[in-house]
């Protein structure tokens, strides 16, 4: 009898396998936000010379082809998994730790960009504050609540997912109404003006379609994490992987919708009043101040709330670091006695981010943020190509194919990053190369470690 109590015991032992697959949608979704395109669509409106839809589209099939390469190292790697797991478990420990550092960068940009974005908002509603004094108070007021050990719940997110949704639903409902008046002005247009968002033979340049495309990839950042819930899901050999690739397309579709509508709104050629929060003003010109209000208030708040969690994760990554080895355990490694914290790795992340967004424009930070994103996301094709060479050769080709196709697009966007976004990107990745050539006594790689 005992030894039967143990058994069953031990079979209670685990997590719940309770997620659906339009769980892990709707948890995809909750991680990307369904405004993911509109902080970014000014910048990308100016490289593209006005084909955000079409760069959205672009860099679209660029994450499919992507994605369908997580689905695979998830189910190969079924219990979580990161682009430094599967590059240093299927290719070499070595590049996995690399892939590893650029992603570090990745972490520590977003609150930055968080910061240089929110501190744009605020001047809309203040316009009289100086944007240096809103970077100080965003950047301390990050630090101050995380190191306070206020952290933003799954409910509190999946709330504010909910009130992006709406807000989204205004700003169609606003569009139409702008676009129905607009026809009645000028009656009959022609079909020119529903294809010029795709297409503007006037405006046209390939090189900045590209560049555009590459920071266009920002709006899909977040759709691999869908894999860490692997143990959680039903059937997860199946929903995983088909769930990774139907987000990156639900939030190209939504994505596309939005920056549509705001592409037939706002008169081509002219200038916005900011770039940074030029969807903001493209709301104003559908429903007047009220929706401009709105929208300028429900991306300051989704804003800060990924500037608090971004910055609290990069703090918990440079703290696992330190703790093998890879980073001073002495500074890097510690939590504070008293709220169990790595309030080293938050000051000094909420210092960089004060430097940052007083020395760094919203672009820059997002080509960066892009920089080490698409090299990771190479890095997983890569693993995902070699695996399928490995388990049956040429029997294999259309997931090699696939790979193939997601190592191409994104390397083709990545050297189509700004000429700054690359240097500044590359001196990053080298600092890795040297800080792991002078610790490696002491480091254990990534792909050794598991």
């Amino acid at each position: 009898m005992a030894e039967t109590t143990v058994d069953s015991s031990s079979h209670a032992i685990g997590l719940k396998r309770s997620l659906r697959f339009r769980d892990l949608i709707l948890y995809g979704i909750i991680l990307i936000q369904p405004t993911a395109p509109m902080p970014s669509f000014g910048v990308i409106y100016t490289e593209a010379r006005g084909h955000v839809i079409t760069a959205i589209l672009l860099a679209m099939v660029a994450m499919l082809f992507t994605s369908v390469s997580y689905g695979r190292m998830a189910r190969i790697y079924p219990h979580g998994g990161s682009a430094f797991l599967y590059v240093g478990k299927e290719i070499h420990s070595s590049l996995g730790y690399i892939t590893g550092w650029c992603l570090i960068m990745d972490y520590i940009l977003n609150p930055l960009i968080c910061t240089i974005w929110c501190s744009r908002a605020a001047m809309n509603f203040l316009p009289g504050i100086p944007y240096a004094a809103f970077a100080v108070f965003f950047a301390i007021f990050f630090t101050f609540l995380n190191c306070g050990g206020i952290e933003t719940s799954a409910r509190i997110n999946a709330g504010m997912a909910a009130a992006l949704g709406i807000v989204i639903v205004l700003v169609l409902i606003a569009a139409a109404r702008w676009l129905l008046q607009f026809t009645h002005q000028i009656p009959g247009p022609d079909a020119g003006f529903f294809i010029k968002p795709f297409y503007d033979s006037s405006t046209f340049n390939s090189a900045g379609l590209l560049r555009g495309t590459s920071i266009a990839v920002l709006t899909y950042i977040g759709f691999d994490g869908i894999s860490t819930l692997t143990d959680e899901a039903k059937d997860p050999a199946r929903s995983v992987p088909r769930a990774i690739v139907l987000t990156c397309f639900i939030t190209g579709i939504l994505a596309s919708i939005e920056v549509y509508v705001a592409q037939l709104v706002w008169p081509r050629g002219l200038a916005f009043p900011d770039i940074d929060t030029a969807y903001v003003h493209v709301s104003g010109r559908m429903g007047g101040p009220i929706l401009f209000a709105i929208v300028n208030a429900a991306l300051l708040l989704a804003n800060v709330g990924s500037g608090m969690a971004s910055q609290m994760g990069a703090a918990r990554l440079l703290y696992a670091m330190g703790q093998d080895g890879a980073l001073p355990r002495r500074f890097f490694g510690t939590v504070h006695p008293r709220n169990r914290i790595p309030r080293n790795n938050v000051l000094l992340i909420g210092v960089i981010c004060l430097v940052g967004a007083l020395i760094f424009s919203y672009q820059l930070g997002t080509e960066l943020l892009n920089y080490g994103a698409l090299l990771a996301f190479m890095g997983v094709n890569l693993a995902s190509m070699i695996r399928a060479w490995r388990e049956g050769r040429m029997q294999q080709w259309m997931p090699i194919l696939l790979s193939l196709c997601g190592i191409f697009t994104c390397l083709f966007l990545w050297i189509h990053l700004g000429r700054l976004a690359l240097i500044a990107g590359t001196v990053w990745a080298l600092t890795g190369v040297l800080l792991w050539l002078v610790r490696r006594r002491y480091t254990m790689l990534p792909g050794e470690a598991l």
